[in-house]
């Protein structure tokens, strides 16, 4: 490493990282709170829990490498060219901590572009890089295809405070079309529907509470909690019952998954 920082050449620190898992291995990073606290406040947002060891050194090479930014985009640029799965898992998930954040986005929809669901997940998920920098329909586009491709929601940092009324209506939408296929609908799906939860989107809650599976159910009386046009109110006290025992058992995002 020593060799890589600030000189080395291309050749040297692609070979580095290349011999990552063969020296290293694939193993859990194991860090404990201690280490996860100090990742949160190095940098809001970024938890590393599910790193591997040659994951990190990958990412660790990298930056001590790195020089000028242009050096470094094109670098990364050439080590996705030819990544094999593992390593492009890697290089994603370091998108918090690479320099100069802005040059990232175009590598960061390409990584939200792909059909390998676990490469989606290395930008997706616990990852602060997508909340700060996607525009918003961009956002919108990485949690519908989330929902498509069945990954969760729960994990996408910043995905309250990003919500917004046009990705709602995409998710009414896209609800619908699940809906008319005779398709099951992620309750998660919701939790972006509730803020601006109005007019068809409060009668699709409506619809969710009448019909439902018990999460679907949990996840409309969580939404419709947040929900601002009056109308929502009604809707919970016509299921009394129901928003009574969510509220009773201390239910949320997480939990609604498994509410029965």
């Amino acid at each position: 490493m020593a060799t890589l920082k600030g000189g080395g050449t291309d050749r040297d620190l692609f070979r580095c990282i290349s011999l990552a898992s063969r020296k290293l291995g694939k193993a859990p990073l194991a860090l404990d709170a201690a280490a996860l606290a100090v990742a949160e406040k190095a940098r809001p947002g970024w938890d590393p829990a599910p790193w591997t060891v040659d994951q990190a050194a990958r990412i660790r090479l990298l930056l001590a490498a790195a020089t000028d930014s242009d050096t470094f985009v094109r670098r990364l640029d050439q080590l996705c060219a030819t990544a094999d799965l593992d390593e492009l898992v890697a290089f994603y998930c370091g998108l918090p901590i690479y320099p100069d954040p802005p040059r990232h986005r175009l590598r960061a929809a390409e990584g939200l572009r792909t059909n390998m669901k676990v490469v989606f997940e290395a930008v997706a998920h616990r990852n602060p890089y997508p909340a700060e920098q996607l525009p918003e329909d961009a956002w919108n586009q990485m949690v519908l295809k989330a929902l498509f491709v069945g990954s969760t929601l729960a994990p996408i940092v910043g995905l309250d405070s990003r919500a917004n009324a046009t990705l709602a209506r995409m998710l009414g939408d896209y609800a619908h079309e699940r809906w008319s296929a005779g398709r099951q609908v992620s309750p998660e799906l919701w939790r972006c529907v509730g803020p601006f939860a109005s007019g068809p989107l409060l009668a699709d809650l409506g619809r969710v509470l009448e019909t439902g599976t018990p999460p679907e159910r949990a996840a409309a009386v969580l939404a419709l909690r947040s929900a601002s046009d009056p109308e929502a109110r009604h809707l919970l006290d016509r299921h009394a019952a129901l928003r009574d025992a969510v509220a009773a058992r201390g239910i949320d995002w997480k939990s609604a998954l498994e509410f029965n």
